[in-house]
């Protein structure tokens, strides 16, 4: 009897004591700020808490999940009936988008961790002209000097745009000088450009009339206050993979195309250093119309290469390629040219050439 006497006695103390410890509770647990604009700063809520156990509440720390979020809060104890609060500021700078962060609260209270949350989206701010035009040409500012049309039809035209913008405090005079004026066309929207004033130069490529094949590159300059300066420094290119469309070949044009046949792989022999060397290969037509040699490239600038524009049914044709060893050290090479041709089947054909630069007698004997 006296030792279940004494398990009551205890049990009595421990919610006694229970009784007399700290208890925090929140007005509110989640703060959605909603859209916020990133050019407005900081922003910060209010979290209130009360103290409703029967002891001092003392918020031990306050710590958010990231960087971005600072909280402050009442540091001094806070007696039983009295209330607290924590602030938390969120910094938008550089964090567009949705966010969700969660502050994690420490105390001597019955529950001694809690946690509050904040939402929103960030609303990013508007780029700055001088982002937006971060390349130079003289005193113009461009958002590009690359204009990429990716691949295009031979009988097709496409176009693309720079921007530009007048960025100093004079004004300017802007005209453009172009390659292949037969074949590239252009527009400016504005000529004479005042101080923040922009414009688009706009280039439109008729592959038709440029009668190229396969990667292409054409070029424009700039023009600054009449001044015409034809270097890189003032250059926009204009690229594009130029292909024939063979979508409308009937079958029977299809029975009659030519077809190309070229060993992918090729072997010269040994080359003496320093000299320009010629080296052979054949291309056969084993279909029935004409092999059109639309073009022959390659992207090794020791290479020449040279080859019949057209080849009839049965017949062959001879690639010549001049191989320039005056600035190659001796030892074995592998280098690829392309050939693109009327053949719809294989337009494209790319062929290996595999050879030997001996090395030079005279340095050997040293």
């Amino acid at each position: 009897m006296k030792k279940i006497f004494t398990t009551l006695c205890m049990a009595l103390c421990a919610v006694a004591m229970m009784g007399q410890e700290p208890v925090i509770t929140f007005e509110k647990t989640e703060h959605d700020f909603g859209k916020i604009n990133e050019s407005d700063g900081r922003v910060s809520t209010v979290f209130k808490f009360k103290n409703e156990g029967m002891a001092p509440l003392v918020l031990s720390n306050v710590r958010a999940s990231c960087g971005c979020t600072t909280p402050t809060w009442t540091k001094e104890p806070i007696e039983p009936g009295q209330t607290g609060s924590i602030t938390v500021t969120y910094n938008p700078n550089g964090r567009p988008g949705r966010f969700q962060k969660t502050v994690t609260i420490t105390s001597n209270a019955t529950e001694p961790t809690k946690k509050v949350y904040i939402k929103g989206e960030v609303i990013p701010k508007p780029a700055k002209p001088a982002n937006k035009y971060n390349v130079q040409i003289g005193e113009l500012s461009l958002n590009t000097k690359l204009i990429d049309l990716g691949t295009i039809y031979s009988t097709e035209k496409k176009g693309g745009e720079v921007e530009y913008a007048n960025l100093t405090e004079a004004d300017h005079l802007v005209e453009l000088a172009t390659t292949h004026a037969y074949s590239l066309g252009n527009e400016i929207t504005l000529n004479q450009l005042k101080p923040n004033d922009t414009g688009k130069f706009i280039f439109v490529l008729d592959a038709a009339a440029s009668k190229m094949y396969g990667p292409t590159e054409m070029y424009a300059y700039v023009v600054l206050d009449g001044k015409p300066q034809l270097d890189d420094d003032h250059k926009i290119t204009i690229k594009a993979n130029i292909i024939e469309d063979f979508s409308n070949l009937t079958d029977e044009q299809k029975q009659n195309a030519p077809i190309i046949d070229v060993l992918s792989e090729q072997t010269a022999s040994k080359i003496a250093p320093d000299k320009i060397a010629k080296f052979y290969f054949p291309i056969k037509n084993v279909g029935i119309n004409p092999l059109q040699i639309r073009r022959l490239y390659t992207n090794e600038k020791c290479f020449t290469i040279k080859a019949p524009r057209t080849i009839n049914s049965g017949k062959k044709g001879l690639v010549t390629v001049e191989i320039d060893t005056k600035h190659m050290e001796p030892g074995k090479y592998s280098r690829e040219v392309t050939i693109i041709s009327n053949d719809y089947q294989t337009p494209i054909k790319n062929v290996r050439i595999n050879f030997t630069v001996e090395k030079n007698d005279k340095s050997s004997r040293k």
